[in-house]
């Protein structure tokens, strides 16, 4: 168990275990109260108000210039020679599945005095710490696609991107908005075309909820690491089910 993160894993599987717990505890978890009564998901095929927004050359250079003087740290954005830019962008991970990461074990060979030359290649799940939040150094033309395959990079997980999607929230007249952005999207452009805050424009990665889920992407020790899930969150919700209809029985019985 981890001071900073509060990460919880098998001990034989701590040194395989590669997270940034620098930050404060607790850190990103602020909206996790009566944020999900709020949110409220869009389509993916509606377009944002800055998605719609078209900039010459001089607006960006104009728009990069109001943006570094807004924030305060040293994450500015910067204007290239061929008229990209680069810049900073913070993405909250914000994921209810475990995720897969390598391991490798040395077995031992079946002939005693002769040790096998080559490792199994093996993967190990676990669940990635809530609020977890990573910063990342793209271009104005990374598109959202390139963003997931980055982050699944610093994680150093293996399972399908496909698996994921990345979301922009938003929140107006004192409601949640969540969209899920396309592909080819760019978030940069539009961190650039919203503003520094983070209020009014965020990234999210969560799982790529498409309504349909292909299980045939998934292998089989993740299927059944699903099912056992599952027969857990059944358990608990049944529980949770008994434990109310008793409390409305005794209510009933003392009022009668």
């Amino acid at each position: 168990l981890s001071p900073d993160c509060s990460f919880t894993c098998h001990y034989r599987c701590r040194a395989l275990v590669r997270l940034d717990c620098s930050g404060l505890p607790g850190a990103g978890d602020e909206d996790d109260g009566n944020e999900q009564v709020l949110e409220k998901d869009t389509n993916v095929d509606e377009p944002s108000e800055w998605e719609k927004t078209e900039l010459d050359q001089a607006q960006v250079e104009q728009r990069i210039k109001e943006y570094n003087s807004q924030i305060n740290s040293n994450l500015f954005m910067s204007l290239n020679k061929d008229g990209s830019y680069t810049g900073f962008i913070k993405v909250q991970l914000k994921l209810v599945r475990p995720v897969s990461v390598p391991a490798t074990k040395r077995v031992p060979s079946l002939q005693a005095g002769r040790p096998h030359p080559q490792g199994v290649k093996r993967r190990t799940s676990f669940y990635l710490p809530k609020g977890t939040v990573k910063h990342l150094h793209i271009l104005s033309h990374t598109r959202a696609s390139e963003v997931i395959d980055a982050l699944l990079r610093k994680f150093t997980v293996i399972d399908n991107p496909r698996k994921f999607a990345l979301f922009e929230r938003s929140e107006k007249d004192e409601q949640v908005y969540l969209r899920k952005l396309g592909d080819d999207e760019q978030p940069l452009r539009l961190r650039l075309l919203a503003g520094p805050s983070e209020k009014v424009l965020s990234f999210i990665l969560k799982e790529n909820e498409t309504g349909e889920v292909n299980w045939d992407a998934f292998t089989l020790p993740e299927l059944q690491n699903f099912l056992l899930i599952l027969q857990r969150e059944e358990e608990e919700h049944v529980r949770r089910l008994r434990h109310r209809y008793a409390r409305c029985r005794q209510k009933m019985q003392e009022a009668l």
